[in-house]
């Protein structure tokens, strides 16, 4: 029987937080034969300064579907509003049964220290839905999973306190990182004038200099397993 490849799992608050933060990531796990699931807990839709939520949203919807396709990964949008995201037990059962079914090896989410509610509130369901999925004694529709390795993936949003402590190269993957991201209208600058994909580039340039390579991404580790590790590939993430 064919063994089942490795899973690598990105949870992101809105439509575009997964692929924004980490889809350099994906592409060079999927290059390396993983699996990849983008998960977002909502669209973003109230995001838009002119199109109303009810507008914008299937629009996002669309995007993260093209932005998945690009990147090999699936996509899954859970139904919770934007900007009303709860820390709720329902959250964490719907990210728990994610985990269970999907199986990942790393899961990639966001840091605590963000300016945007949603995106903290999305770290504490994550990490309340890690314990729900690893236990046996809850029975569900899959069985007991955790992945091994949990890292935050760096967001311009999520700057408070991060650390950089896991390298990967991306150097090769980095022109299709920008055509993925760029499925998304957002990123190109047709929602807000923020320049996301000059901040992306820059610190790609950045975080390759700290490790001599010309492009690399950071992760960090949970608080209590810190330790400060150079450069890795797909395999060693």
């Amino acid at each position: 029987m064919a063994q089942t490849p490795p899973c690598l799992m990105v949870i992101g608050a809105h439509a575009g937080d997964a692929e924004i933060m980490a889809g350099a990531t994906v592409l060079k796990h999927v290059a390396a034969g993983w699996r990849a699931v983008l998960v977002h807990l909502t669209l973003g839709e109230k995001g838009h300064p002119t199109l109303a939520p009810e507008e914008y949203a299937p629009r996002k919807r669309a995007e993260a579907e093209a932005a998945a396709r690009l990147l090999g990964a699936t996509c899954v949008v859970l139904p919770y509003p934007d900007g009303e995201l709860p820390v709720s037990a329902e959250v964490q059962w719907a990210l728990a049964d994610l985990i269970r079914e999907h199986r990942p090896t790393v899961l990639l989410t966001h840091w605590r220290g963000s300016m945007h509610r949603d995106h903290r509130h999305t770290h504490l369901n994550v990490l309340e839905a890690l314990f729900y999925a690893r236990l046996p004694a809850f029975r569900r529709a899959h069985p007991a999973h955790g992945p091994a390795r949990v890292y935050y993936a760096e967001n311009w949003e999520d700057q408070e306190g991060f650390q950089p402590e896991v390298y990967l190269e991306v150097t090769e993957v980095f022109d299709r990182y920008l055509e993925a991201i760029r499925a998304y209208s957002l990123f190109r600058g047709e929602v807000v004038s923020f320049p996301y994909e000059q901040w992306y580039q820059g610190m790609s340039a950045v975080r390759g200099a700290e490790v001599g390579v010309p492009r690399a991404v950071a992760l960090m580790r949970p608080e209590g397993r810190r330790r400060r590790v150079a450069l890795l590939d797909a395999e060693g993430v």
